[in-house]
């Protein structure tokens, strides 16, 4: 906390309007939430990204957030729109795949963090034009052959479907390498991150960490793909109880006998190992069965048609090959533009000079289906683009 800076009292006394541009021609906007003011904009001392200060007008003191997320760079302006729990920022002159970012102020993550470590929290989200499928948990017990189905489904339709990579704080083994097999980390930098809410799920093992980050999630789905993600019971329950939609499938045995039998026959473990492996298998069997974690169950009796039955619950019935996901439309945000909110609509005013005459373009920014957020990318948004007018026609084209 301390006092304001000079320079932005007057524009902190002249009660601006959400995401005011400061009138001395700063790279910053103030957003009023409350008593609060949120100044958004480049850093005074010169680093890349996007700062956040936030004035208390109540207590006249200025209050420096816990700042959760990967921070935006720096661009020749932006313009700011307060939306219910957080704030809409579109980048100046960014490329399209960086110019929509949110600024969570009031979400469940940032309610969570603030409780949790007792101190004025905001959280950064990148902002992603359309959906992404639902991520697939399959869990069971070793020997059931979940493993089979997974490699089946990704030979099937290898442009559909992608696995998220794992961190450990274990050092790597062999060929092993970092972003391939594992992502590996320092112990400490990932016990931060689990506190910070970036990890699905994770478990200690032989003294080292592993785990599923939001993020890995993430990279899979911006690459157009479906999330795999084969965990444990333990890790599945950590998954449904976190902020991720996904499907949730458990692959069961017919029975004990035969999955003893599998298990035997695989050759690949000791007397001691196989009943240690049955006795956890009969434990995960009873929690995927009554822990209601678990949107379907499927009976492995017969590879074949358990195969079908996991397509079916997938969507993917009666494919023969897979399609690759057609891409997201794209909008590029040009220096000189204007925002105005009604409801859910962002209604974006572009200018353009010609030699002859100005030329305006309207793109509509839907925001009433966002999904996700911080810790991971906020999807959902949806816009039209309102062809160029300089007469009184307009043009309109449904670009997603």
């Amino acid at each position: 906390m301390g006092e304001a800076p000079a320079f932005l009292v007057d524009d902190l006394q002249n009660e601006p309007l959400n995401g005011f541009e400061l009138k001395n021609g700063t790279c910053k906007t103030i957003t009023t939430i409350g008593n609060k003011m949120y100044v958004i904009g480049g850093a005074d001392d010169g680093t890349l990204s996007i700062e956040v200060q936030i004035f208390d007008r109540s207590l006249g003191e200025w209050i420096h957030p816990t700042v959760h997320g990967t921070k935006p760079l720096s661009s020749k302006g932006h313009s700011a729109v307060f939306l219910n729990d957080r704030i809409l920022i579109l980048k100046k002159g960014a490329k399209s795949d960086d110019q929509i970012w949110f600024l969570e102020v009031d979400t469940q993550y940032v309610r969570q963090q603030q409780k949790q470590l007792g101190t004025e929290v905001v959280a950064w989200s990148k902002g992603v034009i359309g959906n992404a499928e639902k991520p697939v948990v399959i869990s069971g017990p070793s020997g059931v052959g979940k493993g089979t189905l997974i490699s089946m489904l990704m030979k099937e339709f290898p442009s559909m479907f992608g696995f998220s990579v794992s961190h450990t704080t274990r050092a790597p083994r062999g060929m092993e390498k970092d972003g391939v097999h594992y992502h590996f980390t320092e112990k400490s930098v990932m016990e931060k991150e689990i506190k910070d809410g970036k990890f699905l799920e994770f478990a200690s093992v032989h003294g080292n960490l592993y785990g599923t980050s939001v993020e890995a999630v993430e990279v899979v789905a911006d690459a157009g793909k479906r999330c795999i993600l084969d965990i444990d019971v333990q890790g599945a329950r950590s998954v449904r109880s976190s902020s991720l939609e996904a499907v949730f499938i458990f692959v069961c045995p017919p029975s004990m006998e035969e999955l003893e039998k599998r298990l035997r026959d695989r050759g690949t473990e000791t007397e001691e190992q196989i009943l240690k492996r049955l006795r956890n298998a009969a434990a995960e069997i009873e929690q995927g069965k009554s822990s209601n974690i678990f949107d379907f169950i499927l009976y492995n009796d017969n590879l074949e048609e358990c195969y079908e039955k996991l397509k079916k619950l997938l969507g993917l019935g009666g494919c023969v090959a897979a399609t690759p996901k057609s891409a997201l439309g794209e909008f590029n945000l040009p220096l000189d533009h204007s925002v105005s909110k009604i409801d859910d609509k962002i209604i974006i005013n572009c200018i353009s000079s010609g030699l002859e005459k100005e030329s305006k373009n309207l793109i509509m920014l839907d925001v009433s289906a966002l999904k996700g957020g911080a810790p991971g990318r906020t999807r959902g948004l949806d816009f039209q683009a309102i062809g160029s007018f300089s007469d009184g026609l307009i043009g309109m084209e449904r670009l997603s």
